[in-house]
């Protein structure tokens, strides 16, 4: 008998959750949320919370001896701007590549990190914000192609940015693009990884959230870049490192997220015909038990915030999105700054079209 047919009379998980998940969500409270928490100076309640975060997102990377250095592997001349793939050490451990767009003209210019999605495709990273320079293989450049139309419509988010002004960056996170394995990308071990390195004690998801702050950095350090008009973007698992990133980093000024929001008791319920897979790529530990996801967005309060997501994405069901929506739009109401929090639900999937695009630019207008 094969062990997939193996069962036993008695068992204590269903599915992928615990079956005493309801009282599980039951006992999370949430008790550093804006609104829980007993500190009412919002200020000291966003210094308090946020160190909660990076607590709960153990140890750092080392930062680099002697300070972020970027070398130019490629160049080449685009419509309106000039397209580089760098490299840059953002760890006294690794050099992170990357892909930086500068519009022509004299700059400097407002700037957007624009981050890629998870999508269980590893074989490329930037790639699939930024048309991959002519040095990349040829397998690169196909994949990328063939990624933009499910997701995108067929058009680099990242292009589309910087032919209208904005210096764009865009790095590989960890286990993307030319930071996997070096026997090729494989979804079922990202979970493994991901275990191992909590074995030494640091965490894969928030080495993507370090690097993303690291990253924002050095974006703000490049000559052709107003560092004081800098924002940040992205897709599914690019959106919640947007809202991540624009919560934890200072110098996030505006922030844009496609298709990533929830609540806590919808996703890891058994109210729906999926439920979590794993979520190693979004998984701190213990911080559930301090801040939902809605309440770590509204760190980034009252900066300027647009969330969009679709009615029919079957990752994030409505009541979930609306519900986190709502907490959200409390906690910028309470600040007098309701009107820098933008939250969309349109008839769509899981995706960001040419019409989300086009608000994500009209958004960045606005207030970069």
């Amino acid at each position: 008998m094969g062990a997939g047919a193996q069962k036993r009379a008695k068992y204590e998980f269903h599915r992928n959750l615990p079956v005493y998940a309801d009282s599980l969500l039951k006992d999370l409270t949430f008790p550093l949320a804006w609104g829980n928490s007993a500190i009412t100076d919002f200020a000291e309640w966003r210094r308090v919370a946020r160190q909660k975060v990076i607590d709960c997102m153990l140890t750092p990377p080392p930062p680099p001896v002697g300070g972020y250095r970027m070398r130019v592997l490629g160049e080449e001349r685009r419509d309106g701007y000039t397209a580089r793939k760098v490299e840059i050490q953002l760890s006294r451990y690794y050099a992170v590549p990357a892909y930086v767009l500068v519009p022509d003209g004299k700059g400097p210019f407002p700037a957007i990190n624009v981050l890629h999605d998870h999508g269980g495709h590893f074989f490329i990273g930037k790639e699939k914000m930024i048309r991959p320079l002519a040095c990349e293989d040829s397998t690169v450049i196909a994949d990328a192609q063939a990624w933009l139309s499910p997701l995108y419509e067929g058009q680099f988010l990242g292009d589309y940015l910087a032919s209208h002004g904005f210096v764009v960056f865009s790095a590989d996170a960890p286990m993307w693009g030319e930071r996997g394995r070096s026997e090729g990308p494989d979804r079922a071990k990202y979970d493994m990884i991901a275990g191992n390195m909590m074995m030494y004690g640091i965490d894969l998801s928030a080495y993507m959230t370090y690097d993303d702050i690291s990253g924002t950095e050095v974006l703000a350090q490049m000559p052709e870049v107003d560092s004081l008009r800098i924002g940040c973007t992205g897709c599914s698992m690019g959106a919640y490192r947007a809202w991540m990133l624009a919560a934890l980093s200072d110098r996030i000024k505006a922030g844009a997220a496609v298709c990533w929001m929830t609540t806590t008791d919808e996703q890891m319920s058994f109210k729906y015909k999926r439920t979590e897979n794993g979520g190693f790529a979004n998984c701190l530990p213990g911080l559930r038990r301090w801040l939902d996801y809605p309440n770590i967005a509204a760190l980034a309060c009252p900066k300027a915030m647009l969330f969009i997501n679709g009615s029919q994405d079957k990752l994030f069901p409505v009541p979930s999105v609306e519900k986190a929506f709502r907490q959200m739009h409390d906690v910028w109401r309470s600040q007098g700054a309701d009107t820098q929090l933008q939250t969309e639900l349109w008839d769509m999937p899981h995706s960001c079209p040419l019409k989300a695009q086009e608000l994500v630019l009209q958004f960045f207008r606005k207030h970069l």
